[in-house]
């Protein structure tokens, strides 16, 4: 995880954007310096181009794969795996995370997913191959979900237009002379 950000320190305008649990996997509303920025990074823990990054408070088990774009994180509620791909991909573990029953921490002021309880989650793990085939096919169906220019967003508004179109041509009368 990363250093703790004061809330002094951030800013609605600026140049890395900060997220906390409520912007995490969305648009950033605070953001640090740059300077800052590079000294916790150079400093303290950062995750690397391709990591699985979880929510570990708040919207507990929200994962997003890591960009490698300049960002900060919320420290403690936002986590993520120093993985090894050679046993498990991170794309094959960000599918995996969205499905576990993550066994919270409840008792306190909110309810928290410690590191503890990642390291003990179980994970069936297939070839890398196997992996690898399962990630295509989620990938896709991801797309044809969510990817606004194909997939079920742009064929719902295929859909649209054609109905406005027959509803148009119905609707249309010709006056009678």
């Amino acid at each position: 995880m990363c250093k703790r950000i004061m809330k002094a320190e951030t800013s609605a305008d600026g140049e890395v954007p900060f997220f906390k649990i409520g912007t995490f996997g969305k648009e950033p509303d605070a953001y640090i310096s740059r300077e800052k920025f590079e000294e916790y990074k150079a400093a303290y823990s950062y995750p690397n181009k391709g990591d699985i990054l979880i929510s570990a408070a708040g919207t507990i088990g929200r994962t997003v794969v890591f960009d490698g774009e300049d960002a900060y994180y919320q420290d403690s509620n936002i986590v993520w795996i120093a993985n090894d791909e050679s046993i498990v991909l991170n794309r094959y573990l960000y599918y995996c995370y969205q499905l576990q029953p993550w066994n919270v921490s409840t008792g306190g002021t909110i309810a928290r997913l410690y590191n503890d309880n990642i390291s003990k989650a179980k994970i069936s793990v297939p070839s890398i191959e196997e992996q690898k085939r399962m990630i295509s096919i989620l990938d896709r169906f991801d797309v044809l979900c969510n990817d606004i220019s194909s997939g079920l967003p742009a064929e719902i508004e295929a859909r649209q237009k054609q109905y406005e179109y027959y509803r148009d041509k119905l609707l249309s009368f010709k006056a009678v002379d």
